[in-house]
């Protein structure tokens, strides 16, 4: 069996792999491969996999798979897995830090002592005693929310598919998630049904003028709408991980110039441990799926 490793994953990963067959980071050995590891890079369409002629299975390191044509992968006999719980507590993680920049004004503070500028008059608030509205209460929101508590802050949620919630108050809609948030952190796979969820009608509902934060996708938010509620302050702050893709158009995508936003460049997945996670996570993978007979 041929493993090809077509993203960054941790380099231990190779030699742990070497135990079920030959493993490669020559992508032009596609056309041989059997097993293909990618993460965000690497788009898997149809003429990707129509390229892959012994192709038997693809893993995305991570959560989303919005990179592979599933549908199509599957028409060919390839089965589609991902990583759904390795990533939670490295983007969890990120989500906290990108919420609490906006109320530490980390930006400012930070953008203010390289000037000289000692901005002390500059006053914090608090996580404390605030609301947080999750769009989505999947392995990573649910990792939030219990991060979010611990900070004291009153947590509610809204999940099509999910009713109950042991570390969130679930509510039935998503505009009931967001009205009187402080903070709207959003969680939801990229589908033809959550694309641009958060629009400007959305944000019209946001009563607080809250601090949004996005770890998932950025096709799930209307990125032209928050730009627009931020310079009307309709929105008081914008913290994002993702972007419509990697790296950034630099020159079309209004958000980056916007004096409001706390921008890292896609790595709530990043995270040594977390990169760790996932290659046991792979490898767990690929030892079932053998077992079973299926690879």
């Amino acid at each position: 069996m041929l493993i090809l490793i077509s993203d960054a994953f941790d380099k231990s990963l190779n030699a742990k792999l070497s135990a079920f067959g030959e493993v490669t980071e020559d992508k032009g050995r596609l056309e041989e491969a059997d097993v293909v590891l990618v993460r965000a890079k690497t788009l898997c369409t149809k003429e990707y996999i129509d390229r892959a002629k012994n192709l038997k299975l693809i893993i995305r390191g991570g959560v989303g798979i919005d990179n592979i044509d599933k549908a199509y992968a599957e028409s060919k006999g390839i089965m589609v897995r991902n990583t759904p719980k390795a990533s939670s507590i490295a983007v969890a993680e990120l989500t906290m830090a990108l919420m609490l920049s906006a109320p530490c004004h980390l930006v400012e503070y930070h953008c203010g002592m390289k000037e000289a500028q000692w901005k002390k008059s500059i006053k914090r608030s608090e996580l404390y005693g605030k609301k947080l509205g999750l769009l989505g209460i999947g392995n990573i929101a649910t990792k939030v929310a219990e991060r979010a508590k611990a900070f004291g802050m009153e947590v509610v949620a809204y999940d099509k598919y999910v009713k109950t919630s042991p570390v969130a108050t679930m509510v039935p809609t998503v505009e009931d998630a967001v009205k009187d948030a402080d903070y709207v952190s959003v969680h939801l796979p990229l589908t033809d049904e959550t694309r641009n969820m958060v629009n400007a009608d959305l944000i019209a509902r946001m009563t607080r003028k809250p601090v949004l934060i996005n770890t998932c996708r950025a096709l799930v938010v209307d990125a032209d709408a928050v730009k627009a509620a931020l310079d009307e302050g309709n929105l008081s702050w914008y913290a994002t991980d993702v972007y419509p893709s990697d790296p950034v158009d630099w020159d079309n995508y209004p958000i980056l110039k916007s004096d409001k936003v706390t921008l890292t460049p896609h790595v709530g997945a990043n995270s040594t441990e977390n990169l760790l996670r996932i290659g046991d996570e792979v490898c767990d993978l690929i030892s079932t799926l053998l077992k079973e007979g299926k690879l």
